[in-house]
């Protein structure tokens, strides 16, 4: 017994230890939010079932100078994306449904889009949906512009005729998937999310902070205020919107890793066989095993599995993750919109863990001789988003940008390279073209870019007005000063700029127009991300 009781000790004094060892340290990752003057962060991270550190940096409100504190309620982002679909898990194992349930067979209103659509790709982001905040930024009502309701965005998808791509066929993210999911668990249950949730997870955890903001407008006591910087300082950026499933959690650090704890421990309703569920990374229609399982990415960091997932809402920036086979857990929750919450959290790990080699290549690296990658350099185009991958040599090294930082590719092979960053990079031969491919999630394929000389192309024949059904909304398409503009009223007309045949970019969407067989424009297609090939007819 005497034993036994020491050992107790030694274990209640580790955790505070430890903390104090290691508090300095995580602190200086967050040195630029410690301020008065600013928004900032609140960081948790447990081991082994004790809270080794925990601390708040910088201002829950600025107008009034309150202070971020350890148990100040601020918003999830995309962390929600788990509850919701730890509900459907829950809801399966008890017979009310099954995850390879078409959609239809609970939210009959969306139309068949001539594949099956099942719940379990909602929850992988395998549906093909178009996710709701690009085709409402097409519409020119993006949030913060206008109050968006869960009917709001349900009457959205109902009026979709087409998908991003064919169900289970690639992975690519969309919040209208997870609105959808959080109204299956409504009408399986008979119960809100927030109900259900809260009934089955939140109280039995203890989980005392965490409720979904189903209404932005109620007051929540000790709930921060999310800001964003602008060229005048701060201004306030709030998720004014009444959507849940997909984010609008509310919630702790504390809570948060009461969350962690339970599914490390599978102390949870549903128990060890829920989580395993949650985790178990989707799978395409042919084979290929994808990073995302349901509501979690499953990856690696340094070697390490990592089980985590990032958000963000507004100015709120978050981050939740397990490393199982370290027992360690961390959480943190930020109100400042620039706030990088994946790196700041890694920030922390670098430190909780110690130090852990960097990822290596797949393969051994390989010398390739200047000559053999002088061919690639130049700019490539995907034309599922018309994302342009740019290689350059510098100093005999191949280098990768998409519009951020310029990364290094290490050959692993004659035609292969690889980046920790992007994963592998790959050259095939279609016949007389060479095409750059990358990912696993359904590999996307570049071509060589040609650039257009825009003083060549004859802008009058693309103006007129274009309507879309699916959004409900027309464009129409203006040429003044020989310049094209697209302009959607209230909204400010938006400059058009030629990329490639009958192809112009405007401000983050590509615009493209399509021709009758004589050669006549007859409509145009909207490529904006996470919503492809949005169609607008033109008006005789």
């Amino acid at each position: 017994m005497r034993i036994r009781a020491a050992l107790l000790t030694l274990s209640v004094l580790a955790a505070p230890l430890e903390a104090q060892a290691l508090g300095p340290r995580i602190d200086s990752v967050f040195a630029e939010f410690a301020k008065p003057d600013g928004a900032g962060c609140i960081v948790g991270v447990r081991r082994g079932g004790e809270t080794i550190h925990a601390g708040a940096y910088g201002m829950a409100n600025l107008e009034y100078g309150v202070p971020l504190t350890v148990e100040t309620i601020s918003e999830s982002g995309s962390v929600a994306k788990q509850f919701t679909a730890a509900a459907l898990v829950l809801l399966a194992q008890e017979g009310k449904l099954s995850l390879d349930d078409e959609v239809r067979r609970y939210v009959p209103e969306l139309p068949d889009f001539g594949a099956p659509l099942t719940i379990r790709m909602l929850l992988n982001h395998t549906s093909g949906l178009r996710d709701q905040w690009a085709l409402l930024g097409l519409m020119g009502n993006p949030p913060g512009r206008q109050v968006h309701t869960v009917s709001g965005i349900l009457h959205l998808a109902t009026r979709q005729r087409m998908l991003n791509f064919s169900p289970n066929t690639e992975y690519l993210y969309s919040n209208m998937g997870y609105v959808l999911a959080g109204i299956v668990v409504q009408r399986t249950s008979g119960r809100s999310l927030q109900q259900f949730t809260a009934e089955r997870f939140f109280r039995p955890l203890g989980m005392t902070r965490t409720e979904w903001r189903e209404d932005y407008r109620k007051v929540v006591p000790g709930r921060a205020t999310a800001y964003a910087r602008d060229r005048n300082g701060w201004v306030q950026d709030m998720p004014f919107t009444m959507v849940v499933g997909n984010g609008g959690l509310l919630s702790t650090v504390g809570d948060w890793l009461a969350w962690n704890d339970a599914l490390t421990s599978g102390t949870i309703a549903g128990g060890p066989e829920l989580v395993r569920v949650l985790e178990t990374p989707g799978r395409l229609a042919d084979g290929t095993e994808i990073d995302y399982a349901l509501g979690l990415m499953v990856t690696t960091w340094k070697g390490l599995r990592e089980v985590s997932h990032g958000g963000a809402t507004a100015g709120y920036r978050t981050f939740l993750a397990r490393w199982p086979e370290r027992n360690t857990s961390l959480a943190l929750l930020c109100n400042a919109a620039h706030a990088n919450a994946a790196m700041l959290a890694h920030g922390v790990a670098d430190v909780v863990l110690g130090p852990l080699p960097d990822p290596a290549p797949p393969r051994p690296a390989i010398d390739l001789p200047v000559s053999a990658l002088e061919s690639l350099v130049g700019a490539w185009r995907d034309s599922t988003n018309d994302q342009i991958l740019t290689l350059a040599l510098r100093e005999g090294r191949l280098m990768a940008s998409s519009g951020a930082a310029s990364l290094p590719l290490t050959p692993i092979g004659d035609d292969r390279f690889w980046h920790s960053a992007t994963g592998e990079l790959w050259v095939d031969r279609e016949g007389s073209e060479t095409v750059i491919r990358q990912g696993k999630a359904g590999p996307r394929t570049f071509r060589r870019h040609q650039r257009i000389d825009p003083a060549a192309v004859p802008l009058e024949e693309f103006a007129g007005r274009y309507t879309s059904d699916e959004l409900g909304i027309s464009y129409d398409v203006q040429v003044k000063d020989n310049r094209p503009y697209l302009s959607f009223p209230p909204n400010d007309p938006l400059p058009m700029l030629p990329i490639y045949q009958d192809g112009f970019s405007a401000q983050g969407r590509t615009v493209r127009f399509m021709r009758d067989t004589t050669g006549m424009v007859t409509g145009l297609r909207v490529f904006a991300g996470r919503a492809r090939d949005v169609r607008f007819t033109k008006e005789p």
